[in-house]
């Protein structure tokens, strides 16, 4: 069983540099070289974007990172207000899908109570196996 770490912050780019320290502190405790802590630092700050860009007023952002001797999740999630946000990801998405290892992103319906549309993107990123092997 892994270990998670998650923050909710307000979705506003503000809290963009909140999301950067969590994501560096995290997968530096967890001992990924600093190749792979700058690869998901930015991926993370890709999901973040587009989620923020289609926050629904007043949201929040919720992150978490877990992370094992093999892996690192990072899921993200926040209300947005269309219901197309997903679907035009472009440079953003091919930005996070060259540096991780699985994409995968996910919009339930409208939710009366929350004013908007429950969103989730997830994504791995594997250790280096040579980074394994130095553990």
């Amino acid at each position: 069983m892994g270990t998670t770490v998650g923050l909710r912050v307000p979705a506003v780019p503000e809290q963009l540099t909140i999301l950067r320290a969590l994501s560096e502190t995290v997968t530096m405790l967890a001992d990924f070289d600093l190749g792979e802590v700058n690869d998901i630092r930015l991926a993370l700050d890709e999901v973040a974007m587009v989620l923020i860009r289609d926050a629904a007023p007043g949201s929040t952002l919720d992150c978490d990172l877990t992370y094992d001797e093999d892996e690192l999740t990072v899921r993200v999630s926040a209300i947005t207000s269309s219901e197309g946000a997903l679907e035009d990801r472009g440079l953003s998405w091919h930005i996070v899908r060259s540096l991780t290892d699985s994409l995968d992103a996910t919009q339930g319906a409208y939710a009366r109570a929350a004013a908007g549309f429950p969103t989730v993107v997830e994504f791995r990123r594997h250790r280096d196996a040579q980074q394994r092997s130095r553990g």
